[in-house]
């Protein structure tokens, strides 16, 4: 039986790309191994949001051709597709073939057995505007399925590479959204996470479609219990959006809403599409309609130009907000963007400092977000063994709003909704006791789908995260 191996970089709508890959090898009958084992094949899906993204997806591809130097070397993802010349230009590379055309990679692995010459699959991303259709029907997550929804994204932020590499948005069509939702549903899964890289922007180029028309089909899908969605845009939150937040009770507690900056001339040289004010208000009108939700957010901290006045405004907007957690990440110059071209850039030293200085203060909300929630009783969907404390009994999992709490029960639980009183609030994790066991049987078949090795890249933000 052939073997495949997968290494994956960067963010989680790479991760989706990944399992949807390998549906296509499994379908093919290959066998998936280790990434630090021999393979026949070896898929490297790249990320380029940071020139570090790049870097690294050189070393992996080396990796695997130093590991097999026989084995078929295919080189995916956004890496791929804004360099493939690049790529090619490593001796034992086989494949390049972007963001697009993954539906044919076994097409092309098949002409490679037969000549073994190297193959660039790459086309013109900004071309495209079909969604590419693949669908997951497991995933490595016991509780929690991704489903992507929509591709590309049309903003063009001064600091971003995305849409050179993943092209414009194109939505997916709704009946294959839900009807992938209940294959989902069907294998067991009962929280959903709408993924994609601009999410919110779903429906945008669809006529008498949006998001929020989808957020009500998915809401009918009988046995779903809980609809995610991964990240979405502040401008993005419309008023039907808003009506199903407030309505709809599988919709989660939890929003991620990338802010950037918390400054107003930093947004306008980032070319962000709203003011702190416009935020706030946007904020404001969640807290007020979902009591208790939780706010997660993206910052990049020492953008070209950003002196200590815009970064202590900043620092003072985003306590205000209360977010319940932000992924802080000192700006990194990305080649081929304009931001990468500004004057002002700013000292190295400087920008670590204030990197600090915001964890301190996103650990500082998230405990006292965590804190409104000691002595409530939440569900909670069991994830896994508590990894610090394997064969203690305990297990983790996570509530609609996004607390990770760790409590004493069965294995046998995990993927089942349970009731518990959170005891003790933590900053990564809260302490809980359980008040009401799961009624049903622990589902079969969840499994682990892909062994896919994985690697986050450090520096800008990526807009799938959660």
């Amino acid at each position: 039986m052939a073997s495949v191996a997968f290494h994956t970089l960067g963010c989680k709508v790479n991760f989706y790309d990944t399992e949807a890959i390998w549906q296509l090898f499994k379908q093919e009958g290959y066998e998936q191994v280790d990434f630090e084992s021999t393979a026949d094949i070896y898929v490297i899906n790249t990320c380029t949001v940071t020139n570090t993204g790049d870097k690294k997806s050189r070393q992996m591809i080396r990796r695997a051709i130093r590991r097999n130097p026989e084995a078929i070397i295919a080189v995916t993802g956004c890496y791929a597709q804004t360099s493939p010349a690049e790529i090619l230009a490593i001796p034992g590379v086989d494949l390049v073939i972007g963001t697009q055309d993954r539906d044919k990679i076994l097409t092309y692995v098949k002409q490679l057995e037969r000549e073994r010459q190297p193959i660039n699959a790459v086309r013109n991303i900004m071309k495209t505007r079909a969604f590419e259709e693949l669908d997951v029907p497991d995933f490595a997550d016991r509780t929690r399925a991704f489903l992507k929804i929509q591709e590309g994204c049309n903003n063009f932020c001064t600091f971003c590479i995305i849409p050179w590499s993943r092209g414009l948005m194109r939505s997916r069509e709704p009946q294959s959204v839900i009807n992938q939702a209940r294959m989902l549903v069907d294998a067991g899964y009962q929280e959903i996470v709408l993924t994609g890289i601009h999410t919110g922007g779903y429906g945008e180029d669809m006529e008498d479609y949006s998001l929020a028309k989808l957020l009500w089909d998915l809401d009918k899908v009988e046995g779903l219990k809980r609809i995610r969605i991964s990240s979405i845009e502040a401008s993005q939150i419309t008023d039907e959006v808003l009506e199903v937040l407030q309505h709809s009770e599988k919709m989660c507690r939890h929003l991620h809403i990338p802010l950037q900056a918390g400054d107003n001339d930093v947004l306008k040289r980032m070319r962000r599409k709203y003011t702190t004010e416009e935020f706030a208000a946007k904020i404001e009108h969640i807290h007020r309609i979902m009591p208790g939700v939780a706010i997660t957010t993206d910052v990049i901290v020492g953008f070209p130009g950003e002196t200590e006045e815009m970064f202590r405004n900043g620092y003072a907007f985003m306590e205000r907000m209360g977010f319940s957690e932000m992924h802080v990440f000192p700006y990194s110059k990305r080649t081929g963007t304009p931001a990468a071209r500004m004057e002002d850039q700013v000292d190295e030293e400087l920008k670590n400092a204030r990197v600090h200085e915001l964890i301190d203060l996103s650990e500082r909300m998230q405990l006292a977000y965590a804190q409104k929630f000691i002595g409530q009783v939440l569900e909670i969907i069991p994830e896994r063994e508590h990894k610090a404390q394997p064969g203690s009994g305990m297990i983790m999992g996570y509530s609609d709003n996004y607390l990770s709490v760790v409590f004493e029960g069965s294995e046998d639980w995990i993927g089942q909704v349970c009731r518990v009183k959170v005891t003790e609030a933590g900053v990564n994790e809260c302490r809980g006791q359980i008040v009401g066991a799961p009624q049903l049987p622990a589902v079969s078949g969840l499994k682990r789908a892909t062994k896919a090795t994985a690697e986050a890249i450090p520096g800008q933000a990526a807009k799938a995260i959660v």
